[in-house]
């Protein structure tokens, strides 16, 4: 990677930070007029009504910033990736207003992933298509809903977000991929330039059109994602290793859910890792913070194996796995 691609993801990255610091606080006094108002309830841990269009903003900054500094050749190979992330940020902004039915929601983030898979866009694990394109879908379906999962505490998505992305801009930047890097960089920046206002104590929150969008964009980087200098046997673990946290968030929701008998994809609850960590004493901006050094670890692992043979990549991607499970049940005891 040329220092002038690494020079352009900065200033992407810079540049749409700046739209999103300014652009939110526009966010924040327009949404109570319009009624995108998230108000205050038992399942909730805000106590006055909090604006709901941060989500607006992380979008404007991350598709400015991308129109202004992004290679116009590579920026036209992410139609597919603007059209479902859009398509799932107008659904979110909907939801954010008049609360859709959780079945619409799957429909349409299922729509999204399949136009997204239709531009090519896809896994290519086993290089059998009944099985990757499933695969492919169970991923981006996944991760949107993860990041949405998520956003359940102050600052707690966005920056989970933003450190994802900037582990996905420095493995981009170490395979040489320009559009990886550029759409990694803009999606930082933005989430950076929110966290401004959404940080404990937040003043805006993103609102399901901020979330569902982070997670597709997200989901789909991964996918994008290649390393020429090492077999794909090792690098498909990466991308599940950046965005480790939020997949360990919603196994951990959705097995709980489950053996208590609710249905995990209808049932809204205060049983998330960040509430856990806060069950055993810490206050909320701790639990973010913890929540925030796992991302980082996770995603230095993802670096690592990045350049790892086989061997090693395998052995810590089942570390990895050992050690979620043991956390798995550590905090299910701890919610008993």
């Amino acid at each position: 990677m040329s220092s002038l691609n690494a020079l352009s993801f900065l200033l992407i990255a810079l540049s749409a930070l700046l739209v999103a610091a300014g652009t939110t606080p526009i966010a924040r006094r327009l949404a109570p007029h319009l009624g995108w108002v998230d108000q205050p309830s038992a399942r909730k841990l805000h106590r006055t009504p909090m604006p709901l269009m941060g989500g607006i903003a992380i979008y404007a900054a991350f598709a400015l910033a991308l129109l202004l500094f992004g290679d116009r050749f590579y920026i036209r190979q992410v139609v597919g990736i603007f059209v479902g992330a859009t398509l799932v940020s107008l659904m979110g902004l909907w939801d954010d207003r008049s609360r859709l039915s959780p079945w619409f929601k799957l429909f349409m983030q299922v729509l999204a992933a399949a136009l997204l898979i239709a531009t090519g866009v896809q896994i290519h694990l086993f290089q059998t298509e009944w099985i990757d394109v499933p695969l492919s879908i169970l991923w981006i379906v996944g991760l949107t809903n993860a990041l949405n999962l998520m956003d359940n505490m102050d600052g707690l998505a966005g920056g989970i977000a933003a450190i994802a992305a900037g582990h996905f801009t420095l493995l981009a930047t170490m395979s040489g991929q320009y559009l990886v890097g550029a759409l990694a960089a803009a999606l930082l920046g933005a989430c950076l330039g929110f966290l401004i206002y959404n940080f404990n104590p937040a003043r805006i929150f993103m609102g399901d059109s901020g979330s569902l969008f982070l997670g597709f964009v997200l989901a789909a980087l991964g996918i994008k994602l290649r390393f020429p200098d090492n077999v794909y046997m090792v690098t498909w673990l990466v991308p599940p290793l950046v965005l480790a946290v939020p997949i360990f968030d919603t196994t951990l929701v959705f097995m709980s859910r489950l053996r208590r008998g609710l249905n995990p994809l209808t049932t809204p609850g205060k049983d998330h890792v960040s509430h856990r960590l806060t069950r055993i004493g810490l206050t909320q901006r701790e639990a973010v913070l913890v929540l925030y050094l796992a991302a980082g670890v996770s995603g230095e692992l993802a670096i690592f194996v990045a350049e790892a043979d086989i061997l090693t990549g395998y052995l810590v991607g089942g570390l990895v796995v050992l050690f979620s499970l043991w956390s798995l049940w550590q905090l299910e005891k701890i919610w008993e």
